[in-house]
């Protein structure tokens, strides 16, 4: 019953909510990962974005003008890693934030000697808790021109990390994943790349990945979506967790 009735009002949303097909057409040009995809998918991907669009608040800021091609570019961004998942995991907050470019948050830290300290780092993007998504438009546009960087599913990837407590690397997985091989996994890769990186060898994946294990979730998930051959050769095992975790084949 509660499965017709969620169909119900998804057909409704659909219908009262639908995105032209120009703007799916121009969303699907420039979002490669939504581009690879086959034409079930990308039915899919439609229905999930005009969701997207219904149940969370797109809040341009700064002067910033976010006309409906942006909008409908953004959700198809934001819907990639849910797309075998549902709206369902992006539950608990409904704000997505969007600066004309990279921002300075206002925050202060306090060291281990009492000192307080002013954040002044440039930002791209940044996920709250149970708070809203930020992100830089400038580096929303910029996707798929530095091959791996999708800024939108990288601030997704710590949604759905956060969804069992803080980020930290280690989403719910599924009923059939393997927290013990996740962890390995993940520790192994992490490892093997802190001594490239040691070494001064070029890496297979942004470097930012090693700031923390959150955020080499993160990154990873950038470059599973946007450039799976690189990761599959170079991370193979990485790859296949998070295959199994986003229950996608984008390679």
């Amino acid at each position: 019953m509660f499965d017709n009735i969620r169909n119900w009002r998804l057909r409704r949303i659909v219908a009262r909510h639908p995105i032209a097909e120009s703007l799916w057409r121009d969303a699907l040009q420039r979002c490669t990962a939504a581009r690879r995809l086959g034409a079930s998918d990308q039915a899919t991907l439609r229905v999930l974005a005009t969701q997207f669009l219904e149940r969370k608040s797109l809040e341009p800021t700064k002067g910033l003008h976010l006309d409906d091609a942006g909008r409908v570019l953004l959700a198809a961004h934001a819907c990639v890693p849910i797309l075998k998942l549902g709206l369902d995991w992006y539950d608990g907050w409904h704000s997505v934030i969007v600066y004309p470019d990279a921002f300075i948050p206002r925050r202060t830290k306090t060291d281990e000697a009492g000192v307080v300290h002013q954040t002044n780092s440039m930002m791209a993007g940044e996920a709250w808790g149970r708070g809203p998504v930020i992100l830089s438009w400038a580096d929303v546009l910029n996707t798929g021109k530095k091959p791996g960087h999708n800024v939108v599913i990288h601030e997704m990837a710590h949604k759905l990390d956060m969804l069992n407590g803080d980020a930290n690397g280690f989403p719910p997985l599924h009923r059939r994943m393997d927290r013990r091989v996740w962890s390995r996994v993940f520790s192994s890769a992490w490892d093997s790349l802190k001594s490239e990186q040691r070494n001064g060898a070029d890496l297979p994946i942004d470097p930012y990945a090693l700031e923390s294990p959150a955020e080499f979730f993160a990154v990873a998930s950038e470059q599973f979506f946007e450039d799976p051959a690189t990761l599959r050769q170079h991370l193979p095992e990485v790859y296949r967790q998070l295959e199994q975790f986003y229950r996608q084949h984008p390679f």
